[in-house]
């Protein structure tokens, strides 16, 4: 094949790969929990997989809690596995004042400076002193996600995500890379509502890189 066919041809399907819709995934409230804090609220209860998530290696586990604020309470709040490092739980805004919590926006592992929650298990309590947080919107991709799509782990980049007729532009969607993880974006409950993304036609697609 002549050498300058072989690149426009090539220029064309990464054109055409930056044009593909992204996965979208909408992210409930929910935990995650250090070994000892699970063992605390679970024990003697080996941590059990409900469902396969996109991501390599997640899941979210069969087990649930109760988030219990100063104003009121979530229940049946779906751990995710598997363990980590650190207790963390994530909440839409929405839950936030439900809660009378004042969670703050962070990405996952930000935890400096949150606020506390009480976790209320079938078999215990425990009493968080930070963790809690708003997730901030964000995308997980490969580094040939990010070669292709022409972004950097830690770049902020514009998305439009849309369902039915409520299309949205999101800005500040952090990029996220890593070789285990696979293209797809995560927002929450409020976000997803206002761009009527609980649409099965809804889309999520790269606007610019800023």
């Amino acid at each position: 094949m002549d050498k300058q066919l072989l690149e426009t041809t090539v220029s064309q399907v990464l054109d055409e790969m930056r044009e593909r819709p992204i996965p979208l995934g909408v992210s409930n409230r929910h935990i995650h929990l250090c070994a000892e804090d699970y063992a605390r609220l679970f024990p003697d209860q080996p941590i059990s997989e409900k469902k396969a998530l996109l991501q390599p290696g997640q899941y979210a586990a069969e087990q649930t809690v109760t988030l219990v604020g100063p104003k009121g309470q979530l229940n049946n709040v779906r751990l995710l596995g598997p363990l980590r490092n650190t207790s963390q739980v994530e909440i839409s805004r929405t839950d936030a004042r439900t809660l009378g919590v004042a969670a703050p926006l962070r990405m996952s592992g930000a935890l400096q400076g949150t606020p506390g929650i009480r976790l209320v298990s079938p078999f215990a309590e425990l009493d968080l002193t930070s963790g809690v947080i708003i997730a901030r919107r964000h995308i997980h991709m490969s580094p040939l996600d990010a070669l292709i799509l022409r972004v950097s782990h830690g770049d902020s980049v514009s998305v439009a995500i849309g369902g039915d007729e409520r299309r949205l532009i999101f800005d500040n969607v952090a990029v996220r890379v890593s070789p285990d993880m696979r293209l797809e974006m995560h927002i929450d409950t409020d976000e997803a509502n206002a761009a009527g993304a609980d649409s099965p036609h809804a889309f999520a697609k790269l606007v610019t890189p800023r």
